[in-house]
């Protein structure tokens, strides 16, 4: 009770400040509130390739602003209360810009009642979608029916949502109760590096003079999304030790946490060939070098595949994980390789080498399917009609 008084007082706050920077003029400015990487950065890169001359913004949380504030030719806000002025910014420049993207779900938007012709992009921060969230999270049956609304309030605000996929667009109708008018069949912009040999030489490179242990070696990746319990440290269930004895010296093992986990991994004990990479922010680098991917519900797999390159799911607590949050049943009908739910079956997996190649890249056409390689262009070009 006590956190939904303290929700609305905010947002009514948010509402008033908002209403009054609306007195303002709209101006030819491009917002991203940014909680992830990846799409906002191709999107950008993007503008500036196609001289799409106009403002740009980045309002973003602490562990972005580091690498926005960093970019050249736009502006970046820490969009944050504990940051008063910077906060104002944000909000002035969320009433007085034309288009403005989102990549996550972010309360603040039930309290902007944007004016008419700006348009208010979700660029969802994944490319496909695992675990349930939106109106489809089971634990919506213990809210109240303020939040709820709440929720719907947000979801109205999209007025465009950009997919990669039909069988995506089915899920964001489920998660977000939206018309299908509302999709740009676009593709998704972090996808696009997937498709270029030139990134992928360079990806390679970046990571091999960073970690030339992995060099010549059989790089496997585990991956593991976040569970809400485990937000401030995530403990492994992954026993890295037996891996590596079991596989030998001509593996390496790298591990690399959700970014929503707060405190990196304590690796004080030395696991030798076991390298933690949660601090590298680009996880494309990582995948180029990747040969196989070990992960849960995570939607690392979605870009993965378009490698086609082999991957294992380790499911070592699904009977929970599928009652909280919950599995969209659209993923778990296409799951694109076999299940471990222990670590001695990940490592008989491995040994045995047994991948259905064709069974990933009949995933990937399902998922990436407007994502050939093109998608940051098709999105600038749809700005562009609207600047």
């Amino acid at each position: 009770m006590a956190r939904e008084i303290a929700i609305t007082a905010y947002l009514l706050f948010f509402k008033i400040i908002f209403t009054l920077f609306k007195l303002f003029p709209l101006k030819s400015k491009v917002v991203f509130v940014v909680s992830f990487s990846e799409n906002n950065k191709k999107v950008y890169e993007e503008m500036l390739r196609q001289d799409l001359s106009c403002r740009t913004l980045f309002l973003t949380t602490e562990k972005m602003y580091p690498i926005f504030s960093k970019l050249d030719g736009s502006d970046t806000f820490l969009f944050h209360v504990k940051k008063p002025y910077e906060f104002l910014c944000s909000i002035y420049h969320l009433a007085t810009s034309k288009i403005i993207f989102v990549d996550n779900y972010y309360g603040f938007l039930s309290a902007s009642d944007f004016r008419e012709g700006v348009e208010c992009i979700q660029l969802w921060h994944a490319n496909g979608a695992t675990k349930k969230f939106g109106l489809g999270d089971p634990s919506n049956q213990i809210r109240g029916s303020r939040a709820i609304r709440r929720f719907r309030q947000v979801y109205a605000r999209f007025s465009r949502i950009a997919v990669g996929s039909r069988r995506m667009a089915d899920i964001f109708q489920k998660a977000f109760h939206i018309s299908s008018e509302k999709f740009l069949f676009t593709g998704i912009p972090r996808t696009d590096p997937f498709f270029s040999h030139r990134n992928e030489g360079l990806s390679k490179e970046k990571l091999y003079n960073r970690y030339p242990e992995i060099i010549g070696k059989k790089v496997i990746l585990y991956a593991p999304t976040y569970r809400d319990h485990e937000l401030n440290e995530q403990s492994l269930r992954i026993d890295v030790s037996k891996v590596m004895s079991e596989l030998g010296d001509d593996y390496r093992l790298m591990i690399k946490l959700h970014p929503a986990v707060r405190q990196s991994l304590n690796m004080e004990v030395d696991y030798e060939g076991v390298i933690n990479v949660s601090s590298h922010h680009n996880l494309n680098d990582i995948l180029f070098v990747t040969d196989i991917l070990i992960t849960d519900y995570s939607s690392i797999p979605f870009e993965y595949s378009i490698l086609g390159k082999p991957m294992i799911f380790y499911f070592y607590d699904y009977h929970l994980y599928n009652q909280k949050p919950g599995i969209w049943e659209e993923f778990l009908e296409d799951i694109p390789g076999p299940i471990a739910y222990e670590t001695d079956e990940i490592i008989k997996i491995i040994k045995n080498g047994h991948f259905d190649l064709n069974k990933i890249h009949r995933f990937s056409d399902r998922w990436n399917e407007f994502s050939k390689g093109h998608s940051s262009e098709n999105l600038v070009k749809f700005l562009k009609e609207k600047l």
